[in-house]
């Protein structure tokens, strides 16, 4: 039995966000990314995630921090110009690279929930995705499919197995809920830390 130190507190599983830097055209996509951050404040998870204030990425940070839940975000040093990070209480790493950044947040995750965005956000799913694909780690990655924003990716990726190109555990991986609330609750019924 693993005991740990009185003086050590246990780790407070931590939630990896990826989603866009933009809001989007649609204000239900704002609505889940707000709904996402508050719902990871009050089940007692860590936010983590691309550091930015702006977009969909700002919403799920200042919803979390308005409901008094920690906050680590994370971005590279050159971004931090086009997407400044909002003023809440949180801790902010400035990395050199965006490898450097996806390397930081996968280290300091649990669990991967993805809400719309655009080429970053795949850029962030897909390296997710592969390396859970080759068995580098076993965290979920959950696909919040707010007005169906992910059928198109959904479609392609049954269409490379369907070619061959990728297996039937690639789908596997992937976990898609309509809602904020159905995301975390597969994340408390999935991660014990």
């Amino acid at each position: 039995m693993n005991k740990m130190s009185p003086n050590v507190p246990p780790k407070q599983p931590a939630i990896c966000v990826f989603c866009g830097s933009s809001p989007g055209i649609d204000p239900d996509f704002a609505a889940a990314a707000r709904r996402l951050g508050e719902l990871i404040a009050k089940n007692g998870y860590q936010l983590v995630f691309g550091g930015g204030g702006v977009g969909l990425m700002g919403e799920v940070a200042a919803a979390t921090s308005e409901h008094q839940g920690k906050i680590l975000g994370i971005i590279p040093d050159f971004l931090r110009h086009l997407e400044p990070p909002l003023h809440v209480k949180s801790e902010i790493v400035i990395t050199a690279t965006m490898n450097d950044r996806k390397a930081q947040m996968f280290a300091a995750s649990d669990a991967f929930i993805v809400l719309p965005g655009g080429l970053g956000t795949l850029d962030e799913l897909f390296e997710a995705h592969t390396n859970a694909q080759l068995g580098l780690h076993k965290m979920p990655i959950i696909l919040v499919n707010t007005k169906n924003y992910w059928d198109p990716l959904l479609a392609l990726i049954d269409h490379m197995i369907a070619n061959e190109f990728a297996r039937p555990v690639t789908r596997d991986l992937l976990t898609v809920v309509n809602t904020p609330e159905e995301a975390i609750a597969y994340v408390a019924e999935h991660v014990k830390v």
